[in-house]
Parts: C-alpha cells; structure tokens; sequence
C-alpha cells in the first residue's frame, strides 16, 4: 500500500507544503522562512529551510541563485553538525550539476550525499542520493551500469510505500526500456507510474509519466493526436505548479511528435520555442536535443545539406563535451537519416580525390 507523495525536500518550517505546492509559492514561503530562521540565529533551521529554497530556484531555472542557496544550506548544516541537512544539501547541488550538464560533478556531489545520509541515518536522503546517481547515469547513457540500481531502488520504494519515489524509480527504469527498443514494457511501466501518481496525488510525476505515454504512443502506435492530448494533459500541470523544467521537455516532446507524423513547420516552431526556455534555465541536455530537432525539421524543409551537416557537427562536439552517449548516438542516426555527411569527412574525402 502506497501513501499520499510527500516533499521530503521540503523541510525545517515547510514540512506542511504539498508536494502539488506551485513552486513560486514554494520560493516565497522558503525565502520568509529563512529570513526567520537568519534572525533566530538556528543554522540548523537555516540549512532546512535553505533547501527548499534551493529546490525552488532549480526547478524554475533560476541557475544562479539555487547555485547560491544549496551551498548557503550546506555551510548553516555543517555548522550545525546536521550530517542529514548536509546530504539533503549536496543532493541539491548534484541535482543541479546534473541539470546544467556537468555530469562529472553531479556524480562526484551525490556520491558525497549518499555517504552523508548513511552517516547521518538519513534514509530518504541516501535513497534520493543513489536515486540521483541512478539518473545521472541514465541520462549519460549508461544503462548497464545503472539498470540494476534503478531496480534496487524501485523495490525498496515499494517495500516502504514511498509512492513518489516508486513512480521516479519506474519512468526510470521505463525510460532505459524505452531508449533500448522494449516499447511494449515501457509503456506498461509508463502507465502503472502514471495511475500510481494518480493516486498518491503526485501532479509532478504524473506529468512525466504522460509524457513518457506520449512518446511511446507517438513511435510505437504512430497515434500522434491520443500523444498530443496526453502532453496536453501534463502541460496543464507543468504550468500551474510552474514546473519550467518539465514544461520545457513537454514542449521538446511536442515537437518529437509532430515531427515524426511529418508536420515539419510545426514540429520547427515546436522546437524553436523549448530551444528558447532551455536556454533562458541553461539546460544544456535539453538545449542540445531541441537543437537536434530543430536541425532535422530544417532539413527536411528544404535546408541546405552542408549547413545541416556543420550544425550536426558542432553538436556532436557539444554531446561529447558534455558526456551524452545516448544523444551522442542519436546524432549520428540522424547523419543517415538526413542522408548528409559529416562536413569534416565530406573535407576529408575531396581532399583525397585531389
């Protein structure tokens, strides 16, 4: 039996905040809080409240200023001696590298956290933090080396009855189904994460569950329209728990839709605008996919081969910077796909013909 999804990140004064809470909301009663507890001279209550804080500017883009406050959070922790606030905090701050691309520091800052939260006997921390590691790895591409944790993690959720943290461990592990071809697990695994969300009352994992449906729907079924209204579904929420983030991917997947159901123009405006809200949050993962979309709709509008083959180039360069196997991969299926070279072998085979 799974109970109602809690915010575990929501701590210190804010433990009352629903995890449904609009994350402005969520900001404004973070930053009153943590004036407060500046004044009470508690570091403990310092480090608690200036996760939510920190929580809140990731997840509206704010880079910077979560960047400011996770690391605020970790110093009030460890100047209280709170070895759990500390591993909430260093799980904030690979949450964030994660999201700005800096996959190497993200592993380094949640590897931290989860030895933190043991140390601590923070149990949900730890979980989080090995959560945080199974998705950075994920999302790297790895899937062999982080297949198995994402179930471990899965069953543990379940034997505790953590109902979020069940659906992130299932659109998880349905994600890697998806990239590696099992359409028909994945997308059972997508709907049981989505009525589980249902459920538990958790709006945010929802959404991206009926995403994951939307995208599966989309390949597998070729049923663009049933996908469209399932991003339609999740958007609603994405806007009014101010989920920019998740919105801007909901925008990417759009567009992933249409054009497969070869409404390019469309599919063109679709990726153009997540382009722009993954730049304005810098979110490079996201900037690179909707760059790789944009790309495509492009050229199959009629751009010419040689710039669609440069711009295929610089990304490439862009996905191995930053460590994006599975993206990586992506990129040169869309060489063959497009039927362009890669310039720097078009450069390199007329230098032979002479």
């Amino acid at each position: 039996m799974h109970s109602k999804a809690l915010a575990p990140e929501y701590q210190g004064a804010l433990t009352k905040m629903s995890v449904n809470a609009a994350l402005t909301d969520v900001l404004a009663e973070g930053i009153r809080h943590l004036e407060a507890a500046e004044l009470s001279g508690s570091q403990q209550e310092v480090a608690r409240t200036g996760l939510a804080v920190a929580e809140a500017h990731r997840r509206l883009g704010h880079v910077q200023d979560a960047d400011r406050a996770w690391k605020a959070s970790y110093r009030a922790a460890r100047s209280a001696g709170d070895a759990g606030a500390m591993a909430w905090a260093l799980w904030s701050g690979g949450t964030l590298a994660r999201q700005r691309g800096a996959l190497r520091l993200a592993f380094r800052l949640l590897g931290l956290a989860a030895d933190m939260g043991k140390k601590g006997g923070d149990v949900v921390a730890r979980g989080y933090s090995l959560a945080g590691l199974a998705e950075t790895g994920r999302i790297q591409g790895d899937y062999r080396t982080v297949a198995a944790l994402h179930e471990q993690l899965l069953a543990e959720a379940r034997a505790r009855g953590e109902a979020r943290h069940t659906v992130w461990a299932l659109e998880g592990i349905a994600q890697i189904h998806r990239n590696t071809g099992s359409f028909d697990t994945a997308l059972a695994m997508f709907e049981e994460a989505a009525q589980l969300a249902g459920d538990a009352d958790d709006r945010r994992g929802r959404a991206w569950a009926l995403r994951g449906m939307a995208d599966i729907i989309s390949v597998r079924d070729h049923d663009p329209e049933r996908a469209l209204a399932l991003l339609s579904e999740a958007e609603r929420t994405c806007r009014e728990m101010k989920l920019s983030s998740a919105l801007a991917y909901n925008h990417k997947m759009r567009a992933n839709v249409l054009y497969r159901a070869g409404r390019y123009e469309e599919a063109r405006r679709e990726y153009e605008g997540a382009l722009e809200e993954f730049r304005a949050m810098t979110e490079p993962r996201g900037e690179a996919l909707s760059r790789l979309g944009l790309v495509k709709s492009l050229a199959r509008l009629g751009r010419d081969a040689e710039e669609t083959a440069a711009d295929l180039d610089a990304l490439r360069d862009t996905l191995d910077r930053i460590g994006l196997l599975n993206a990586r991969d992506m990129v040169d299926k869309a060489y063959a796909e497009l039927g362009v070279t890669p310039a720097r072998d078009a450069v390199s085979a007329e230098s032979a013909r002479r």
